[in-house]
C-alpha cells in the first residue's frame, strides 16, 4: 500500500514534516510512504534573490512528482506552506493539472490529508488547509485530519502548530524556526493516521 507525499517546500520546514509524516506511515505494517516534490516554477534567479536556492538545490535526489503517481497511490498527503491564508502557487498549478484524472474518477475514493507551515502563530494555517479540502472532495477523495487523539494538540505550554484540520509548523518571519518535535510529532501521527485509514478502506 503506497502513501504518496506531495509536497513544496521553499526553506525546509515543511520538508521536515513531510520526512516526519513519512516515518508515520512507515510505522504501518504493508505500508510504504513516496516523497515527491511538485515542480519549482520560479527561476533560479529569483530563488537566489529569496534566500532559497540553496534548499532547492538539496532537493535534487528528490523525484519531482508525476500524475500518474496520484493514480497509483492508495492515499496522498499534501504538504504546502501558506501564502496569504491559501496553498502555493507552485501547488496550485500542479493540482490544477490534474483535470484529467478528474474527467476520469481516477481518485475517487483515496484518502487525502493536508498538513501545512506559516510564518506566524495565526499566519492561516486553518485557512490553507480548508482551500485544499475543495479539491479533495471535488477529485471524491476521502478526507483525514489529525484527531484529538493527538494529544499534542491540546497542549498550552508552549507555542505550536496543529489542529484536526492537519499537522502544521511555525516558521517564524525569517523562517528561523524549525518544526519543534511537537510538531514533528504530530506530522508522524497523521502519517501513521492516514496509512491505518487507507488500509482499513483497501
Amino acid at each position: 500500500m503506497k502513501v504518496l507525499i506531495l509536497f513544496y517546500s521553499m526553506y525546509g520546514h515543511i520538508y521536515k514534516m513531510v520526512q516526519a509524516a513519512a516515518e508515520g506511515v512507515n510505522e504501518v505494517e504493508g505500508a510504504e510512504a513516496v516523497i515527491r516534490r511538485v515542480p519549482e516554477t520560479l527561476p533560479e534567479e529569483v530563488l537566489a534573490k529569496m534566500g532559497a536556492l540553496d534548499f532547492q538545490k538539496s532537493l535534487a535526489d528528490v523525484p519531482v512528482a508525476k500524475l500518474d503517481e496520484m493514480v497509483e497511490a492508495d492515499a496522498i498527503i499534501f504538504a504546502t506552506p501558506t501564502r496569504f491564508g491559501n496553498m502555493v502557487g507552485q501547488m496550485r498549478q500542479f493540482l490544477d493539472a490534474t483535470g484529467g484524472l478528474w474527467a476520469q474518477g481516477k481518485l475517487i475514493g483515496k484518502v487525502g490529508s493536508v498538513i501545512t507551515s506559516s510564518a506566524t502563530q495565526h499566519g492561516g494555517q486553518e485557512s490553507t488547509i480548508l482551500t485544499i479540502l475543495p479539491f479533495l472532495l471535488h477529485q471524491g477523495m476521502v478526507i483525514v485530519g489529525l484527531p484529538y487523539s493527538f494529544q499534542g494538540q491540546m497542549g498550552i505550554s508552549e507555542i505550536t502548530g496543529g489542529s484536526p484540520y492537519g499537522a502544521s509548523t511555525i516558521a517564524g518571519g525569517q523562517g528561523e524556526r524549525m518544526p519543534s518535535e511537537n510538531e514533528l510529532a504530530a506530522a508522524r501521527f497523521q502519517g501513521r493516521h492516514v496509512a491505518q485509514t487507507a488500509k482499513k478502506l483497501a
